[in-house]
């Protein structure tokens, strides 16, 4: 605790009682390199120190496999864990469980397709493993991109199990068109896989649990086959047949100067697509942390006075006890919480 200890000393107003200041904090995320990853995040979304080959940036990161960072100020280079440490409450907020850090968020740059795979679900997952729910946010994407995204009729396991080894298991998914803007959820038990030419916000459970069902003969950097995982995910795979529909919102709030689109809520996360025309006033209520990511367009966050330049791909955590800030200039930005 003597490094976090240093760094928060930097961080109290002066005076007989040393109270934290709490102001939007810049991330630094983790980045994730797989063989289907391309370019974009480095060169469109100011991930300057990316690799030139990035499938993701953690953008909202508190796991075992990769955590995100405070980019500047006096708390720099803590992690969300050390936040919490320092306090839990002010800066995660009382709603959230008790535990690891509830949520990740991440930006996804899948120049080929990704994999087949599926998630479990909390009830599902074996001891080790986390069950994830994930809802995408499509930033960006190609002509004619596309996504799988469950079963398109009724099969069985053993079905499921043939198709995985003999390469014909996309014949039996759904092939969704996207468009740029669109929002899917994705269930655990869900086959799904991102299509290629997309590039994908998503909003998850703070899992990293995946189960690979089929990788079109790929082979990793060591020459080798990419290992599959078939007995689990058909554990844990829904068989039921869905209908692939874009969400619903379920509120939009709309003045002149900005529009406020709630574009999912489970019992998870919720998240919000916020299109910025001039501000928007918003507020940390002290039940949850809030997440800032901006996907289009520039301005700033104004808070007691003092503004943070936003631009696309800049990501802020704003600790749950913060109060009021504003969003300022011309810009769409993802806030996500609990």
């Amino acid at each position: 605790m003597g490094r976090i200890s240093e760094k928060v000393d930097r961080g109290l107003q002066s005076g007989s009682e040393r109270t934290v200041i709490f102001t939007p904090l810049k991330l630094h995320p983790h980045y994730d390199q797989k063989l289907w990853g391309g370019n974009r995040l480095k060169s469109e979304f100011g991930k300057l120190d990316a690799p030139d080959i990035t499938a993701e940036s953690w953008e909202l990161a508190c796991h075992p496999d990769g955590s995100s960072e405070v980019a500047e100020g006096p708390l720099q280079g803590l992690t969300l864990d050390q936040l919490g440490q320092l306090d839990r409450v002010d800066f995660w907020g009382t709603a959230c469980p008790p535990g690891t850090f509830p949520i990740l968020v991440k930006l996804i740059d899948a120049k080929q397709m990704l994999s087949i795979q599926v998630h479990p679900s909390d009830e599902n997952a074996l001891p080790g493993e986390q069950g994830k729910a994930e809802m995408w946010y499509i930033v960006d994407c190609e002509p004619q991109s596309f996504l799988y995204f469950g079963f398109s009729r009724r099969v069985t396991r053993e079905e499921m199990l043939w198709r995985a080894v003999n390469g014909t298991i996309c014949e039996v998914l759904n092939r969704v068109s996207v468009s740029k803007g669109d929002v899917f959820y994705i269930m655990p038990g869900t086959i799904h896989a991102i299509g290629a030419g997309i590039v994908i916000a998503e909003i998850q459970q703070n899992s990293n649990t995946t189960f690979r069902v089929y990788d079109y003969n790929r082979r990793g950097p060591d020459g080798k086959l990419r290992p599959l995982h078939l007995e689990r995910a058909a554990d844990v795979a829904s068989y039921v047949p869905i209908i692939p529909e874009e969400c619903r919102a379920n509120s939009v709030v709309s003045f002149p100067e900005f529009t406020m689109t709630e574009m999912f809520s489970c019992r998870y996360f919720r998240a919000y697509r916020i299109d910025v025309r001039e501000s928007v006033k918003l507020h940390c209520e002290g039940q949850s942390f809030q997440h800032i990511l901006c996907v289009e367009g520039s301005g700033f966050i104004e808070q007691n006075s003092r503004q943070y330049s936003l631009s696309r791909g800049d990501s802020f955590f704003m600790p749950a006890a913060m109060g009021d800030y504003r969003i300022c200039g011309v810009c769409r930005v993802l806030l996500s919480r609990i």
